[in-house]
């Protein structure tokens, strides 16, 4: 206010004593002091839930080994989940930076004070969100409530919001009575009228669908929005959807526009917040002319949304019960291919997965945890993703596609399914950006993987389902080529693939020769250069395929 107090004073005294003169920069920095306050971008905080829970019992045990009164009883963890609520809930205690013993306690601790000093000098703005990763539980939302109270916030008042992140398959489905119950906890409706009877929800895209499969994923997060929408709208709260969506269709990218346009009446779309990530910043809104264009494909999304509601054809039950069958068999499909026993090892082997934290490109640590050894469930999306786009297999955005079509097809339903791409704009944008994940894997860059006796027989499932969903989804289309509809993208991959697969073949060269285990120590250097180097081009040009 101040500011903005002093640069109309200047305004007046140029309209007054110097005909206007340059009046347009100071309407200009007026403008944008009013969008962006002291603060220019407000900055969210995010931790995993599983750290929360260890932080809390880590204050109880250094408070107690302190011989000062701990926070939580000592058979705390035989409670059941509302008994640990209501004992969270009736902790009357502040905590200092002091009372933590671990790194992570500490730095969790230390974030929660930051927002406060961010608060005191750029106004809440500045940082007003707290984002919980792999949100599983109500308890997991009240943990970080009463981090805020351990920390000396007033909770009557909180002036953050406490953001639920649902990422996997069952945390979706378990979401709609998650937050049921938070809307009914007294403090916690307490909390939300403080904050303008509001509510952020963040959805994962692409821990989803490395967790489900595509098709589920996607389907899973629609019904979550259903369901979120209405217990909301029931509740008087006003919903928004935080989508986590990357940079490629299976991180939740591909064509956002025609995504978020093809959402029906029944989930909210009020405000909508999503992430863009990586280089998918620089390319989409890098100048004024790329940003100009991807801003108001997006508005005219929202728009499009509104202004053709009564006559785009609402879900009817036909439809939802093909989207649930579709889903839940790719699921199965790709659970299976999960469960192999060369999953993982057949990543490691043959991309870059092991260099990216090497690399220092992604925006997060490579996995969670600190185990030496690779476990599915921590590692993070964003090397998931990149690694099968780096060996232009692509199997996060089709794997299981191909078979859910095929078995309906296989039991005379083939007119059905034709039915709902022709009707559900939805499902449509699905199988589009399916296509475009399809167009840019190439699989002679691997071939010579099929002469492996351990490894073949994975790359021979993942080309035999990548072939199958290839020729249905054209099929289902009408198309003779992919992305046929949409000869300016196509025609992009393709240009972009002739920058990329020569780096590709050398980072396949190099992967190749480091299996050599009597290789010598400085041509073992040089081999890992050239897989760090060649991912950093291949992201650049592949505009954020990681």
């Amino acid at each position: 206010k101040e500011l903005l107090g002093k640069l109309q004073e200047i305004k007046d005294l140029m309209v007054a004593n110097h005909h206007s003169l340059y009046i347009n920069r100071v309407n200009s920095l007026i403008n944008k002091v009013k969008i962006f306050g002291t603060w220019f971008a407000s900055i969210d905080i995010r931790q995993d839930s599983r750290i929360h829970t260890a932080v809390i019992k880590n204050i109880d045990a250094t408070l107690k080994e302190n011989n000062k009164p701990g926070i939580l009883p000592n058979n705390y963890d035989t409670f059941g989940q509302e008994e640990k609520i209501n004992c969270l809930l009736n902790i009357d205690q502040v905590i200092g930076v002091d009372d933590t013993s671990t790194e992570i306690a500490k730095d969790t601790v230390e974030s929660i004070f930051a927002i406060n000093s961010i608060q005191q000098i750029n106004g809440v703005q500045g940082c007003h969100r707290y984002i919980i990763s792999n949100c599983q539980s109500a308890l997991n939302m009240i943990e970080v409530f009463t981090l805020f109270k351990l920390c000396g916030w007033n909770t009557d008042q909180l002036s953050v919001d406490i953001v639920p992140l649902f990422e996997t398959i069952d945390d979706l489905k378990e979401a709609e009575q998650i937050m049921q119950w938070l809307y009914q906890l007294p403090i916690y409706k307490k909390h939300l009228q403080a904050r303008a009877q509001s509510q952020t929800i963040m959805l994962g895209f692409s821990d989803g669908t490395k967790d489900g499969g595509y098709l589920q994923a996607n389907w899973s997060i629609y019904t979550a929005k259903e369901k979120l929408t209405a217990i909301s709208r029931e509740n008087g709260i006003k919903v928004k959807f935080f989508d986590g969506r990357g940079g490629p269709p299976s991180r939740g990218g591909g064509k956002t526009n025609k995504f978020y346009a093809s959402l029906g009446n029944n989930i909210e779309n009020e405000e909508i917040q999503l992430t863009i990530q990586g280089q998918t910043i620089t390319s989409n809104f890098g100048t004024l002319k790329s940003a100009q264009y991807n801003l108001e494909q997006l508005l005219s999304a929202g728009i499009s949304n509104t202004v053709f509601a009564e006559n785009r054809i609402e879900l009817s039950p036909t439809h939802r019960n093909l989207l649930e069958e579709l889903g839940g068999i790719s699921h199965q499909v790709y659970q299976s291919f999960k469960k192999h026993p060369q999953f993982l090892p057949y990543m490691q082997q043959f991309s870059p997965l092991n260099y990216y934290n090497k690399s220092n490109i992604g925006s997060r640590p490579g996995k969670r945890g600190n185990s030496d050894k690779l476990v599915f469930e921590d590692l993070r999306a964003i090397p998931f993703v990149g690694s099968w786009s780096q060996l232009k297999q692509n199997v996060p955005g089709y794997f299981g596609v191909g078979s859910a079509l095929q078995q309906l097809k296989n039991t005379g339903r083939w007119n059905e399914v034709k039915s709902l791409f022709t009707e559900v704009a939805f499902f449509r944008t699905l199988i589009d950006n399916s296509m475009m994940s399809m167009l840019k894997s190439f699989f002679p860059l691997t071939a010579y993987i099929q002469e492996d006796p351990l490894f073949g027989p994975v790359w021979n499932l993942i080309k035999a389902e990548y072939d199958l969903t290839h020729s249905l989804v054209l099929e289902l289309s009408g198309n003779n080529v992919l992305m046929e509809d949409d000869q300016p993208g196509r025609a992009s991959i393709l240009m972009r693939d002739k920058i990329v697969l020569p780096l590709l073949t050398i980072q396949q060269y190099a992967l190749h020769q480091l299996k050599n285990e009597q290789i010598a120590e400085d041509l073992k250097m040089n081999y890992e250069k050239l897989i760090t180097r060649s991912m950093f081009g291949i992201i650049n040009a592949a505009r954020n395929s990681a």
